[in-house]
């Protein structure tokens, strides 16, 4: 018998018709919706007469622009209210969940999803959003998709999709003081540029990700597109079943023991073939931060801005990322001038990334010249924030809470950081104006965004640790 990868296993289970020489259609277990891409979708599907053919597999939840202040009040952005109240009237006329603004489940899709039990090992999954690879964290083949694709899942519950090539990326060792899985994916992606996975699916293996939590999974594989890559995935285990058992639509009784007993098989093989395979020494890796326009340009906290000799980028756009920053060559980061903190996204708005950032601020205070922006993913978070003591930890520290949403990840919202100012951020993206035009944004941990929330200036934890 064939020695199979975990990506294999899950893609091959979900093909439902090969076409000689062009892609493949493939069957989707799980369609997530949101606010932004939905709307031209429905209206493809009205134009055409056609329905949802299975609506209990679609789940809808506003995220992308909704306001994260004062949600009990009409959303003043015209565009915005128009999006919200076309997922909800879309949702309603087409026997679809929706968890809009104001709903306890409300939350950033792609935390949503996992926290209620949505989301399962050996599914496909697909959202118009790139981040939709969080989901490969359960052993999921998660991937975002187009508007003219949403409407084509919605109507059908298929895709044609290409299957991308293979790629395992393994970290063995013991990670170092303050090390968070928000640094081993920067590390990693570091050390391969933003387009080194470019046609690949990745698995992640190793000692790191089999000891790493499921919210740091989800972290790892949630940023897998920012190298490139279709997607990532991590093969489920007992850390995996622990999280899902007793989540509202997990399986239950029989059917649960049933799941188990095939996620149990969604591992690699042994002497099963990848396209390429990638090693990486966990002890390699420090506190994480970037200097640049994508997530590749970044390097452990304690180490100057590399020489454009030395990037992989080309010398012209390597210095034209480096002048939008305000940066030069081989300068110093730590010290840096900070302007604003954010802390959330479906990159690290959970409750571990809530926990990280309150043990540096505990007994501190919020540096004067600091903007925070502390977003949880959901009010499941947000709820978990209040019942564990973490925010009267912020309060005490000068700190305030918002409300669930995406928030300042892609000012999408009211939360845009100004031209010029820089933000140290633990979401995904620090293109040119993503969070906001002429904003600089510096990604990094929950861990570095709370040191440099308290001290004003890009700061290493573990100088506060």
């Amino acid at each position: 018998m064939e020695a199979k990868t975990l990506f294999d296993k899950v893609w091959d289970a979900h093909v439902v018709r090969k076409i000689a020489d062009g892609p493949d259609v493939f069957f989707i277990d799980r369609h997530f919706i949101h606010e932004v891409t939905s709307p031209v979708a429905f209206l493809g599907l009205e134009t055409r007469g056609v329905t949802v053919m299975y609506p209990e597999r679609t789940f809808a939840t506003a995220d992308h622009n909704t306001p994260t202040i004062n949600q009990h009040l009409p959303v003043a952005d015209p565009l915005s209210a128009n999006q919200l109240k076309a997922l909800e009237s879309n949702s309603t006329k087409y026997g679809i969940s929706h968890w809009g603004l104001g709903h306890q489940k409300n939350g950033i899709v792609h935390v949503v999803g996992p926290e209620n039990g949505i989301t399962l090992p050996g599914m496909t999954i697909v959202c118009g959003d790139s981040h939709t690879s969080t989901h490969g964290a359960f052993g999921a083949i998660a991937f975002g998709i187009g508007t003219s694709e949403v409407e084509m899942v919605l109507s059908s519950q298929c895709i044609m999709q290409p299957k991308p090539k293979k790629m395992r990326v393994n970290v063995n060792g013991k990670l170092g003081k303050a090390v968070l899985p928000k640094d081993v994916t920067l590390y990693i992606i570091a050390q391969i540029t933003a387009s080194g996975a470019t046609g690949y699916f990745v698995e992640y293996a190793g000692d790191v990700f089999e000891n790493m939590s499921m919210e740091g999974r989800m972290t790892v594989c949630n940023m897998s597109i920012e190298m490139g890559a279709r997607g990532g995935m991590i093969a489920p285990d007992e850390t995996t079943f622990a999280y899902l058992n007793g989540r509202e639509q997990a399986p239950k009784g029989e059917a649960w023991e049933k799941a188990m007993a095939y996620w149990k098989t969604l591992k690699t093989d042994e002497g099963a073939q990848f396209d390429l395979e990638l090693n990486f020494d966990a002890a390699d890796i420090e506190p994480q931060i970037t200097y640049g326009t994508n997530p590749g340009l970044g390097t452990g906290i304690s180490r100057n801005i590399p020489k454009a000799a030395d990037v992989k980028d080309g010398e012209a756009s390597y210095k034209k990322s480096l002048g939008y920053m305000g940066f030069e060559e081989d300068e110093q980061i730590i010290g840096k001038p900070v302007d604003y903190v954010f802390v959330g996204s479906c990159t690290n708005g959970r409750i571990e990334d809530f926990r990280a950032f309150a043990s540096i601020i505990k007994g501190r205070k919020k540096a004067d010249n600091i903007t925070a922006w502390l977003v949880p993913g959901s009010h499941i978070v947000e709820a978990q924030i209040k019942e564990e003591g973490i925010f009267d930890i912020l309060t005490e520290a000068g700190f305030a809470l918002r409300q669930p949403g995406c928030s300042a990840c892609l000012a999408m919202n009211e939360d845009k950081i100004p031209s010029g100012k820089y933000a140290v951020s633990t979401s995904n993206r620090n293109f040119e104006g993503r969070q906001g035009p002429g904003a600089r944004t510096l990604l990094a941990s929950p861990l570095v965004a709370a040191a440099a929330a308290v001290t004003g200036v890009v700061t290493d934890p573990r100088d506060l640790m």
